[in-house]
Formats: C-alpha cells, sequence, structure tokens
C-alpha cells in the first residue's frame, strides 16, 4: 500500500510539471512567448553540453555540435529581434527586465559574444577528446579566467574584451574551454537582465 501511495504522488507529481510550464508560458503572447520558446530550446542545448562536458555523459562530438548549432542559430541578431522596444508590457508574463533596453549595447554584446563562441564551439567538437586535452584547456583557462572575473566584478561587457577576441584565437580554443565562455555568457546576461522566479 505505502509502495502503491509512492508511485501515486510520484505520477502526480510528473504530472503537474507540465501544467506548471503552462502556467509560466500561458499567458505569454507574440514575441514574449516566440523569446521564451527560444531560451527553452537554449537551455536544453545548454543542459546537454553541461551532462557532456561534467562527465555526466561520455563524450559525443556529433552531441556536442548539435547542440552548439543550435544555440547559435538562436543567438546574435536572431535573439535581438525578438527583444524590441515596446514588448516589456502588454504581451503577458515576461522575465525580462527594463535594463535590457537601457543598456542595449551591452546586452547586444553578450547575444553576440554567446553566437560567436557557440560557432566555435560547434567548431572544436570533432577536434577534442575527452580527457586529452585537460591540460592545455586548464592553462588557457587560467590565463582567461582572470578576465572572466574581471567582467564578472566590474559588471561590464567590454572589460574582459570578449569582442576583441579575434575569431582564430577562439577556433584555436579547446571545446571545454568555449564550452566554460558559452556558460558565462548565459550566466552573466541571466544575472543582469532576467528576473527571478518566486
Amino acid at each position: 500500500m505505502k509502495k502503491t501511495m509512492v508511485t501515486f504522488i510520484g505520477g502526480a507529481l510528473l504530472s503537474l510539471a507540465p501544467l506548471q510550464f503552462a502556467v509560466a508560458h500561458g499567458n505569454a503572447t507574440g514575441v514574449v512567448k516566440e523569446r521564451m520558446d527560444t531560451m527553452d530550446d537554449m537551455k536544453a542545448s545548454m543542459k546537454t553540453l553541461a551532462a557532456i562536458f561534467s562527465g555526466e555523459r561520455e563524450y559525443n562530438a556529433q552531441q556536442v555540435k548539435d547542440a552548439a548549432d543550435t544555440i547559435a542559430q538562436l543567438s546574435g541578431e536572431s535573439l535581438l529581434k525578438l527583444f524590441p522596444k515596446g514588448s516589456l508590457k502588454g504581451l503577458g508574463h515576461t522575465e525580462a527586465k527594463p535594463e535590457i533596453w537601457q543598456e542595449w549595447p551591452r546586452f547586444s554584446g553578450y547575444a553576440m559574444d554567446l553566437q560567436r563562441f557557440s560557432e566555435a564551439l560547434a567548431q572544436a567538437a570533432s577536434k577534442y577528446e575527452a580527457g586529452s586535452q585537460q591540460a592545455p584547456a586548464t592553462t588557457m583557462m587560467s590565463g582567461s579566467s582572470s578576465m572572466m572575473s574581471g567582467h564578472k566584478m566590474m559588471g561590464g561587457h567590454k572589460m574582459m574584451g570578449m569582442q576583441q577576441m579575434s575569431q582564430e584565437h577562439l577556433n584555436n580554443m579547446p571545446a571545454d574551454h568555449l564550452f566554460t565562455m558559452v556558460k558565462e555568457s548565459c550566466s552573466n546576461c541571466h544575472t543582469r537582465y532576467r528576473t527571478e522566479e518566486d
């Protein structure tokens, strides 16, 4: 009887998950719903990448490339088009902060960096073997981690020199390092421009 009750409760909770998702997105319309759906797609790709680079999943170059390609296609100008002026109110629930439009150059920088980093990650996927590039990645990270921390502390996108980083430089980075940069870009943008849910 106890096992049956646990199974029933577990099933009930799982059945509520889609409902909670629908409530959060249900009253959003137009471009607000479109950008929420886009964020959900990118979140799914990030989960795939996180599982692989954390070692939870075996490294799979094609899965890394596909996930990175998805993020690249949905970021950059494609993402910026989903945040037109006037889309903060009147289109239902939104997690966007008004600072997005008040600090548009910085927000745009995050979106463009995300695209560049994810494109580079997609290209690096086939050249990376899990574990084999750990030492080079760590060495490179030590040099740029201080830049990342400086970027966070200063709260400015350009402090890290992200936009000045050449594509050639990005193309020579190992996949795990590039994933860290993609993750940092997402995290920094969400921290500054996304409202926290209660």
